[in-house]
């Protein structure tokens, strides 16, 4: 078992007991510092107070009651921000959806849940202007915020529990597919939240005269994070409503920011911007922290991101479940390869093999992980949550992972790996060496079954007017894998199917090589 050196409880001491109460003690030391900015406007810490307050006061007049499940549809910005405090103050449970979501996907969440209403940001985004009209939502103020869709009353659904303690009280209710498809509802608590985020914004060495730009969505648990951590410390948010790199750019050069996050894509997209720009290299201005997580990183696109912004990229892992936090690289320990860095503060990590034993020192096992960061459960699914989280708190992640001393390498899902001829395969190494080719932006590898065995298969998204073959994809990997791992095909791809931080869907993947057969 790995753990931090720093204990559960010692991490928990003196941590607000909901999300909201984070700006309480700059409302009073610093009232004036600038807390959200977004592309419309801004507010400092004492503005924003009296908004959240303005926007509570209007959500209890529209009739949500603490233990209530409000679904918000929006795009990162400032009244998104508002409404999931203001939930905070309620007592409600904060449900932040991704406008880019289809009407399917979106009435899958408002059905599951039983959400007492809907509030659609229309002036952020025109996906959730289009949402609100096909749901009737008429747009309204909601209290000091202007154009949101909202709609009719929910008078079926019931109010869940409300729990004192922020350890049980859910602050958010956060939808995931997974690798299945199938969403599920994961209850994150006020604690959950506040935990992960104080590990982070602490091992980032995170002070109030940071500028945190804010790109990846709060729809999902990596923007709740961020938003909550830099609040924590005081410091300001910058709101990105959609990734735009000529944008970033703009920022690190004339608006201060400190720390950047990302997923690969988002430094991919970079990159490119630079080069078809014709930019000579990057105004980096205050820049002094970059991270990326949410999918596999390669090694060569980390490369020439150090190099061109010259700083370390440090790669982290998180689950949804976690709240997201697991692990990261800290500041002051870079590392060249692909690891996810050491365990954070408080959280203890174990690798299980099928036997249910603990692994051997440098051997792949399953990530079992236990602490505050760990989910209160699947919403309305305790047989889930059951096989996920077992009588001593261990939840089960599904990667596969190693140890090096403290080190944590993730190498594939645990339903991911591939066993071909009696050998076990791990997608993510092979991914690893496909990424080396100047030509791949992303790839993909699963298994499919035949006849006794399973067969590698491969996904590869190429540059724009890549002219590289398929047969040069192969000969490039067979000098570096055995040939049990090489790939029994490889399928190139325009683009692919991906979440909106990134995170590549294999069951997606999967689903494509079964309509083949």
């Amino acid at each position: 078992m790995v753990a931090s050196t720093q204990t559960a409880a010692e991490h928990l001491a003196g941590l607000p007991n909901r999300i909201h109460e984070v700006i309480n003690r700059y409302v009073d030391s610093t009232p004036d510092r600038l807390a959200l900015i977004d592309d419309k406007t801004s507010l400092t810490y004492r503005e924003l107070d009296r908004r959240v307050a303005g926007v509570a006061s209007a959500l209890q007049g529209l009739g949500i009651r603490a233990g209530d499940r409000m679904m918000i549809v929006s795009e990162n910005s400032i009244p998104l921000a508002c409404l999931l405090l203001a939930a905070s103050r309620l007592d409600a449970w904060a449900i932040v959806v991704n406008p880019r979501l289809s009407p399917r996907e979106i009435e899958q969440i408002r059905d599951h849940s039983g959400a007492r209403r809907a509030f659609f940001t229309t002036d952020v985004s025109l996906e959730a202007a289009d949402h609100a009209t096909r749901y009737g939502a008429p747009v309204q103020d909601v209290g000091p915020l202007r154009g949101i869709g909202v709609t009719a009353l929910n008078e079926a659904t019931s109010a869940e529990p409300v729990e004192t303690e922020g350890s049980q009280q859910v602050a958010v209710l956060i939808y995931t597919s997974g690798t299945t498809g199938t969403p599920k509802g994961v209850m994150l608590t006020h604690r959950n939240l506040l935990f992960s985020a104080r590990g982070t914004a602490g091992w980032r060495k995170m002070t109030s005269a940071d500028v945190q730009y804010c790109v990846l969505p709060i729809s999902h648990i990596v923007g709740i994070s961020l938003l909550t951590m830099t609040l924590m410390v005081g410091a300001t948010v910058r709101l990105v409503a959609k990734y735009d790199p000529a944008a970033l750019v703009k920022a690190m050069a004339d608006e201060g920011i400190t720390i950047v996050n990302g997923v690969p894509a988002t430094y991919q997209r970079l990159l490119e911007y630079r080069r078809n720009a014709g930019l000579p290299k990057f105004d980096r201005g205050a820049l002094r922290l970059i991270a990326v997580a949410g999918a596999p990183l390669d090694l060569e696109l980390k490369s020439r991101v150090e190099q061109e912004l010259g700083l370390p990229l440090l790669n982290g892992y998180g689950i949804t479940e976690c709240s997201p936090g697991i692990s990261g690289v800290r500041p002051d320990s870079p590392r060249a390869d692909h690891a996810v860095g050491t365990v954070l503060p408080g959280v203890e990590a174990k690798l299980v093999a099928r036997n249910g034993k603990t692994v051997a020192k440098g051997e792949v096992g399953e990530l079992h992980v236990r602490g505050p960061n760990v989910m209160r459960g699947y919403y309305r699914a305790p047989d889930l949550t059951a096989k996920a989280i077992d009588a001593d708190g261990w939840f089960n992640t599904g990667d596969l992972a190693r140890f090096e001393g403290d080190c944590l390498y993730v190498v594939g899902r645990t339903k991911e790996m591939i066993i071909r001829s009696g050998f076990n395969v791990y997608p993510a190494e092979i991914e690893a060496v496909l990424s080396t080719h100047d030509a791949v932006v992303q790839c993909a590898v699963v298994g499919r079954s035949v006849e006794g065995n399973e067969e590698v298969v491969a996904f590869v998204q190429l540059i724009k007017g890549s002219k590289a073959t398929v047969q040069d994809l192969m000969a490039h990997v067979a000098p570096q894998l055995t040939s049990y791992k090489r790939p029994s095909e490889i399928i190139l791809l325009d683009a692919l199917p991906a979440t909106s931080t990134g995170k590549i869907l294999k069951h997606k993947l999967a689903e494509l090589l079964r309509g083949q057969g």
